[in-house]
Formats: structure tokens, C-alpha cells, sequence
């Protein structure tokens, strides 16, 4: 019986298994952050045990609340930054060199097919887009994997979604995902691994790939992944060049990262997504969704832009097509946060700063905040926001607001038109 690729990651990362169905695995990368990484630190010290297992595979970053917004986060941020500094972490990255952890870490390349990785972040999911198995944990399973390099997993049964077809213009990752979440619902691929397959997976870039797996989460998946080919090699290239002589050759050992054709899945789920439109969310749940058309009309008040799901350069291009040469409504506030300082830079080289100005957009540095309603962007009781992340949980950008889940192309044409509606960019 041939295996997935998380049973292979499984396979060569196994240290021992104390109990049936308790696979420990040996840890590639632990990624940290400050809001929940201060938690652990605070306890391990608590214990004596302020130790880390290899400096050199812990990354951290100040991403959520940045610069501090009070003295609580100033002090989580503390706390992270005299840690790094005490165990001489070398790659953590502070107020300025920072950016959104999800869109940060695979940008330094820290992220590679094969690899296992953690993190006290629920879209730590986003980084199985490189063929990695990557996971999300509480705090006690960050704790032991700073301090000894390991996390225990059970089997990592798998659903496999087959993406056929070829999408309409307009229609981008972020439609493809909520499409998706809908079928399976919140609770469909709960404690499950997402394998995103098929020729409209293929062609996506590699941040198309990390949204739909950033989103994995929002159906109670472990972990979204897609297969490592040549268009991860291309993004990766600058990073693993000196370990191979050619694309060819990194992409004939990344290759070994692929689900047998003959492996076991839980379920297979296929989907012709030629029709598909653009999608949007309604409700207080990631699985409420309709096509866009279904809500046309919807009034809004905040438009974001922005997150570890569609905050970087492909998604700032695709939202300032349809802005530019536009003006925001007059009844909207437009806020958008390209997700590292490299994309922000990428975006003021091509005009792209400028054209969300010219429209009347605010634009901030890389931050969480908004996404979690902690800063930079919280709603007013009764509001509404079309938004670009993940999430639209009750109150999640603010007590008693609505966020509205869209791709950048939606929602830069509701910040125009000041209400829910498809862009010129969809061509239904």
C-alpha cells in the first residue's frame, strides 16, 4: 500500500511511538510569536527549564500587535525579544524588520519540502504549501518542542480534494478555499490533513497554495499541503541553490514529497471548479458562504486588506487593478497592510502604495491586529468589514462587528462602491 505525503513526513521524522497511535516526530522548525509564545517561555522558566533545543530551527517574530499598542503587549514583546537575545536566536525579527509570521517565514526561505513544523498559531497550516507538514499547538506541545525539538501527532489520516477545471478570470485561491470549507464545514476534516491536489492546484503560484492552505484550519484540518514541484523549487531557488546543481535535481529529491498513487485517504473529494464564482461569507462561520452575487447589496463599513492569507504581493496587485484610478466610497475606510517589508517595498516600486492612496486607502505596516480585532483596524458594535483574512468568528474584529471573507479583487470593489459586489475582474 503506498503512502501520503504526510504518512512519508511521518515516516522519516518518527522518533518513537510511547502509545498506539502516538507518533513523536523530530521537529524541522518551531516558529514563535508574542502572543502565545510568552506564555511558554514564562512557564519554562517558571520550571527551570529556560533552555531552547537548537537555536538555528526556532524563528521568532513580533507580528500581531506592532509597535505595542499598551503595556501588556509591550511586555509580551519583551519578553520574546530578551529570549531570543538570552538563547541567541538569530532569526527573530523585531518592530520594523518584522512582518506576519505566515507570510515572513516562507518569504527567508525558512520553510522546505519534507519538513515538520509548529507553532502556537492555529494557520500554521499556511506553510504546507511547500509539501511540509506544519501544525498548529497549544501551549504545553510548544513548550516541549522549544525545549527538546519534538511534538507528538496521531496518524495523520487524510483527505484529498482534487481541484479540476480552470478558473474563471476573477476568480482567485481565496473563492477556491471558501468554496471549499463550505462543502466540508467547519467540523468536516477535523483533526485531518487537507492534500490539495489536481491541474488548478498545479497552476497556482506559490501564494495562491499557501492561502488555500492558510484556510485548512477553518474546516478543523491539522494541516493543509500540496505536492513540492518546479513552481516551489522557483520560489525557494535563492535559498537551496547552493545545495543543487539545477532546478531539475532539487526538484527530482523534493519529488519524494508526493503522495503515492496508490495511497489510503479517509475521503477524496473532487471538484470541477470551472463555474465557480467569486465567493464571500455571511454569518458568524467560516462555512457560511455564498457566491458574491448572493450579496450584492450588503452595506459595509471597513475594508481589509491584508493577513497571512492574502497580504502579499499577488494579492496587493490583483486588489489594485481594481482600484486603481478609483476612489474609496465615502462611507468606507479602507486599511491596507501589506504582510512583509518586502512587500511593501515590492508594492512601492510598482505603484501600488500609490494607487491605494490615491484611492483613499490607509496603509499600515505588516501587523495581525485587525485580523483579531487587537489593533489597527477593530470594529464599532454593528459594523461591518470586508476583509481578506481568514477568520469571522462573532467578534473577532471587534465586539459586535461583521466580517465579511472575500478575495482582494471583492474586496477592493466593495470599498469602492461602499457594499458588497463583484469586481470588473470576474468575468462570469
Amino acid at each position: 500500500m503506498g503512502k501520503t505525503i504526510a504518512e512519508k513526513i511521518f515516516d522519516a521524522h518518527r522518533v518513537n511511538m510511547p502509545f498506539p497511535d502516538t507518533h513523536v516526530l523530530k521537529l524541522d522548525r518551531v516558529f514563535c510569536h508574542e502572543i502565545t509564545t510568552p506564555i511558554a517561555i514564562t512557564d519554562l522558566m517558571a520550571r527551570g527549564m529556560d533552555r531552547v533545543f537548537d537555536p538555528t530551527k526556532i524563528k521568532a517574530v513580533i507580528d500581531h500587535v506592532t509597535p505595542a499598542k499598551d503595556s501588556k503587549t509591550a511586555e509580551q514583546g519583551k519578553i520574546l525579544r530578551d529570549w531570543a537575545k538570552r538563547h541567541n536566536i538569530k532569526d527573530f525579527f523585531d518592530v520594523g524588520r518584522n512582518g506576519v509570521c505566515h507570510a515572513i517565514f516562507p518569504e527567508k526561505g525558512f520553510v522546505r519540502p519534507g519538513y515538520t513544523i509548529i507553532m502556537g498559531d492555529s494557520h500554521t497550516c499556511t506553510h504546507g504549501a511547500f509539501g511540509a507538514f506544519a501544525a498548529g499547538v497549544g501551549t504545553t506541545d510548544l513548550e516541549v518542542g522549544i525545549l527538546k525539538g519534538v511534538c507528538s501527532f496521531h496518524h495523520p489520516e487524510t483527505i484529498k480534494i482534487e481541484l479540476n477545471g480552470k478558473l474563471k478570470p476573477g476568480v482567485y485561491a481565496k473563492d477556491v478555499i471558501l468554496f471549499i470549507i463550505k462543502e466540508l464545514t467547519v467540523n468536516g476534516a477535523t483533526n485531518k490533513v487537507i492534500e490539495f491536489t489536481g491541474p488548478v492546484v498545479d497552476k497556482m503560484s506559490m501564494e495562491s497554495r499557501m492561502t488555500l492552505c492558510n484556510m485548512a484550519i477553518e474546516a478543523g484540518g491539522t494541516s493543509g499541503i500540496c505536492y513540492p514541484d518546479m513552481t516551489t523549487v522557483e520560489y525557494l531557488w535563492d535559498f537551496i541553490k547552493d545545495e543543487f546543481e539545477s532546478k531539475e535535481e532539487a526538484l527530482e529529491e523534493y519529488s519524494k514529497w508526493v503522495s503515492d498513487e496508490d495511497a489510503s485517504y479517509e475521503k477524496v473529494h473532487t471538484y470541477d471548479i470551472s463555474e465557480l464564482e467569486p465567493m464571500v461569507t455571511f454569518g458568524y462561520k467560516p462555512d457560511q458562504v455564498k457566491p458574491v452575487k448572493e450579496m450584492e447589496g450588503t452595506k459595509i463599513d471597513q475594508v481589509y486588506i491584508g493577513s497571512c492569507t492574502n497580504g502579499r504581493i499577488e494579492d496587493l496587485r490583483i486588489a489594485a487593478s481594481v482600484l486603481k484610478d478609483k476612489k474609496i466610497s465615502d462611507d468606507v475606510r479602507g486599511i491596507v497592510s501589506p504582510a512583509t517589508p518586502e512587500i511593501y517595498s515590492i508594492a512601492l516600486k510598482e505603484g501600488i502604495i500609490e494607487i491605494f492612496q490615491d484611492a483613499g486607502f490607509c496603509v499600515t505596516n505588516p501587523t495581525c491586529g485587525a485580523c483579531l480585532g487587537m489593533s489597527n483596524g477593530v470594529l464599532a458594535e454593528g459594523e461591518a468589514c470586508a476583509s481578506t483574512t481568514n477568520r469571522n468568528f462573532n467578534g473577532r474584529m471587534g465586539k459586535g462587528g461583521m466580517v465579511h471573507l472575500m478575495s482582494p479583487a471583492t474586496a477592493a470593489k466593495a470599498a469602492i462602491e461602499g457594499e458588497i459586489k463583484n469586481s470588473e475582474l470576474y468575468k462570469g
